[in-house]
């Protein structure tokens, strides 16, 4: 199976072997790595909430378990 794309003999810019004359070469591209402004850096916060609110379930649970261990329930 061959990919979709141009014959080489309708590629505009092709010498008959298959190569490109001087000139007809798009210039470089320019870099895209760097970034154009500064990113903001995220907030924590929303992650801290969420540890501590899981934190407190899991010890009401777990402080549950052992007052019924204990008959105290």
């Amino acid at each position: 199976m061959t990919t979709p794309g141009p014959e080489p003999e309708d590629a505009p810019g092709l010498e008959p072997g298959g190569s490109v004359r001087p000139g007809d070469t798009p210039p470089d591209a320019g870099q895209t790595s760097g970034l154009s402004h500064p990113q903001p850096i995220p907030s924590r916060k929303p992650a801290v909430i969420a540890l501590i609110v899981i934190g407190i379930l899991v010890v009401g649970v777990a402080g549950f378990f052992v007052l019924r261990a204990l008959d105290l329930l």
